[in-house]
C-alpha cells in the first residue's frame, strides 16, 4: 500500500503589517494534524522559514527591514533555547 502525505510543508505564513505606526511581522499557523506535536525549537524554525520565503516577494524597503531585524530576532531565541 502507498501511503501519500499531502500536507504542506510549511505549518506557519508569515505576512507584514502595520500596527499603531510600527510595522511587525504576523504568522498564521496552518492547520496540520502534526503541529500539536511541535516543540518551541521547532515553531521557531518555521517562523525563520517564514520568514525567508516572505522576503523573497517583498517590494517595501520598510518591509524588507522589519523581516530581516524579525528572523535576526528569531536567530538570537533559538540560540537562547536549551
Amino acid at each position: 500500500m502507498n501511503i501519500i502525505n499531502f500536507e504542506e510543508s510549511n505549518e506557519i505564513t508569515a505576512k507584514t503589517c502595520v500596527c499603531e505606526k510600527n510595522r511587525k511581522v504576523t504568522y498564521c499557523l496552518v492547520d496540520t494534524y502534526h503541529i500539536l506535536f511541535k516543540d518551541k525549537k521547532d515553531v521557531i524554525l518555521s517562523e525563520i522559514r517564514a520568514c525567508e520565503i516572505l522576503k523573497k516577494y517583498v517590494r517595501d524597503e520598510l518591509d524588507a527591514r522589519t523581516i530581516e531585524m524579525e528572523i535576526a530576532d528569531l536567530h538570537m531565541i533559538l540560540d537562547l533555547l536549551p
